[in-house]
């Protein structure tokens, strides 16, 4: 019913809905998670054929986020990981700016079309926050990878056990995400900074001890539960 509420619902031929809602009426709180691997706006460009190409609006914010903005008191953004080609090329994403296909080549490089949505959302969310008094929005860093010897698809491995091996402390004073960190500077969105604290806990990651491993492959992308996100929460609450 919740989920309805807020268009949450699984499509017609859909593997999933685009997100997820969850109430608890002991506290009067509705938690929303929506998909938004890349933060553009996506728009089918043949919305009666399945196997379109979709507009990836990189200097346009989710629809659902702006539909919804004014029912929100927090908001948690992040993104990172899905920023590769193969990602984009298997979604048939077409990148978009001014609501045209972006021909400008140094801007179609992964890298600097994340760098231009991430501010493009920061920028959008920053110029919203006066109308939205009771709004808190917080921008979460990347959460790190361990892979040695390799990356995922080339024989790498993330399967340490022991915690802490390359140390306890953070002693930088700069944010291990620097393009999250610069995107929020000098707006009134908060850094949830979690990736150097979260880069000492390389075996908190699934690696290959999943239920479901295959293997040779190691999952260094998702972590353990109870675990490493239950000290982003724990952050979260404490700047809320």
């Amino acid at each position: 019913m919740w989920g309805k509420k807020y268009g949450l619902v699984k499509a017609r031929g859909a593997i999933r809905p685009d997100g997820w809602a969850y109430r608890f009426s002991n506290t009067n709180t509705t938690i929303l998670y929506y998909w938004s691997a890349s933060l553009a706006d996506l728009e089918p460009l043949n919305i009666t054929d399945k196997a379109t190409d979709v507009a990836m609006h990189l200097d346009r914010a989710p629809a659902f986020m702006r539909r919804f903005l004014h029912w929100f008191d927090v908001l948690v953004l992040n993104t990172g990981h899905h920023w590769n080609r193969g990602k984009i090329t298997a979604n048939r994403w077409v990148m978009y700016v001014n609501g045209k296909p972006l021909k400008d080549r140094k801007l179609l490089e992964i890298g600097n079309a994340k760098n231009f949505t991430v501010h493009s959302v920061a920028r959008w969310l920053d110029s919203q926050l006066p109308s939205h008094s009771r709004l808190k929005v917080f921008f979460r860093t990347i959460s790190p990878r361990h892979f040695r010897n390799g990356d995922w698809n080339t024989g790498g491995n993330c399967d340490n056990t022991t915690p802490l091996t390359g140390g306890s402390e953070i002693s930088q004073d700069e944010s291990s995400d620097p393009v999250i960190a610069a995107a929020v500077k000098g707006t009134n969105i908060t850094l949830l900074d979690i990736t150097a604290l979260s880069d000492l806990r390389d075996e908190g990651h699934i690696s290959r001890y999943s239920v479901k491993a295959t293997t040779g492959v190691n999952d260094c992308l998702h972590w353990c539960l109870p675990g490493i996100p239950d000290t982003w929460n724990e952050l979260l609450s404490a700047q809320v």
